[in-house]
C-alpha cells in the first residue's frame, strides 16, 4: 500500500511543476486524495461491500469534486491534475502512468450491462474537458485533446481532437501540424472553416469559368 502511495506521489512530482514537495502533493492535491480513497473503496467493492464503497465514494466526490466509481480499475501512477468535474465510470479500466486533466468524463453510452466504459491503456494523456464514451480502447501512448469527444477506438501512439474525435497524428506521422501537448492541439472548428473556405473557393473558380 505504501509503495503504491509513493509511486502516486512521485507521479504528481514528475508531472506537475507546481508541486513543491511530497508533503504538499499528499496534503493538497484532490486528485491524489480521490485516487487513494478509490483504491480502498475498490477493495470494499470487490469484496461485496458495494453499499459502503458507494457511500464513501460519494463523500469523496463532495470533498474533491472528483467522482470515481468504486468498481473502476486504476493502475499505478495515475495523475489527475486539479480534477474538478472528473467522472470515471464503474467498468472503466485505466492503465499505468495515465494523466487526466479537469473536466474529463470516462463514461458509458446507455443502460447496457457488462463492460460499458472505456479502457485507457498506459501512458495516455486526456486533455481538459474531454469525453471518452463506451466500451472502447484508447491505445498506449495516445493523447486526447481538450474538449474532444471520443466514441471509437484509438490506436496506440495517436493524437485525437474534435467532435467527434478524429486522429491527427498516428505513430509520429503528422496528419495535421500539431504538437503533442494537449494545450497546443489544433482547433477543430478553425480547421472545419478552413475546409469550407477551400470548397467555396473551388466553387467560385468553377463558376467564373462558366459562360
Amino acid at each position: 500500500m505504501f509503495d503504491r502511495l509513493r509511486k502516486d506521489i512521485a507521479a504528481v512530482m514528475e508531472r506537475d511543476p507546481a508541486a513543491t514537495s511530497a508533503w504538499s502533493a499528499y496534503l493538497h492535491y484532490p486528485g491524489l486524495k480521490a485516487i487513494r480513497w478509490q483504491r480502498r473503496t475498490h477493495w470494499l467493492y470487490e469484496h461485496g461491500h458495494s453499499f459502503l464503497a458507494r457511500t464513501i465514494s460519494q463523500w469523496i466526490r463532495h470533498r474533491t469534486g472528483i467522482e470515481i466509481h468504486p468498481g473502476a480499475t486504476i493502475g499505478e501512477r495515475l495523475f489527475i491534475d486539479h480534477g474538478m468535474g472528473v467522472v470515471i465510470g464503474e467498468t472503466a479500466v485505466i492503465g499505468e502512468c495515465v494523466t487526466i486533466y479537469q473536466g474529463v468524463t470516462l463514461g458509458g453510452t446507455g443502460k447496457d450491462r457488462g463492460k460499458r466504459h472505456p479502457t485507457i491503456e498506459d501512458n495516455v494523456v486526456i486533455g481538459v474537458g474531454a469525453t471518452v464514451l463506451g466500451n472502447i480502447t484508447v491505445g498506449r501512448g495516445s493523447k486526447v485533446g481538450g474538449g474532444a469527444v471520443v466514441v471509437n477506438d484509438v490506436p496506440p501512439n495517436c493524437t485525437v481532437v474534435g467532435v467527434p474525435g478524429r486522429v491527427v497524428v498516428r505513430e509520429g506521422a503528422r496528419i495535421d501540424v500539431v504538437d503533442l501537448h494537449h494545450e497546443d492541439l489544433p482547433d477543430p472548428v478553425v480547421e472545419m472553416f478552413k475546409c469550407m473556405q477551400h470548397r467555396i473557393d473551388r466553387i467560385d473558380a468553377r463558376l467564373s469559368r462558366e459562360p
